[in-house]
């Protein structure tokens, strides 16, 4: 996919984000956590994440159950830390149960 079609794709996602994903970036949004702003449905390389921080260079998603045991996760996963950045997975019910916690 090149990069033209991978930005209209980001925007895509971001007009038509999930429940969870409004609920988390009600909390992510305008630099809410330590000062540290968040894109979301951002690419980077071949994929689009859900959430990035890029000066700590790291990556949020949120996952319903149709990404329980996903080989595809696992591979976008080693590919984003392979360039360093750190992935940190949430179920849904995670960030409407335990906003606290995630």
């Amino acid at each position: 996919m090149g990069v033209k079609s991978m930005n209209g794709a980001a925007r895509r996602l971001r007009k038509n984000c999930t429940d969870t994903e409004k609920h988390l970036w009600r909390h992510l949004r305008d630099r809410q956590i330590v000062g540290f702003k968040f894109r979301r449905q951002h690419p980077i390389g071949r994929y689009i994440v859900d959430f990035v921080n890029l000066e700590k260079k790291v990556v949020i998603e949120v996952d319903g159950s149709h990404h329980a045991c996903s080989e595809g996760d696992k591979l976008r996963d080693e590919w984003l830390m392979a360039e360093g950045y750190k992935v940190l997975r949430f179920w849904d019910n995670q960030v409407f149960d335990n906003m606290d916690g995630v």
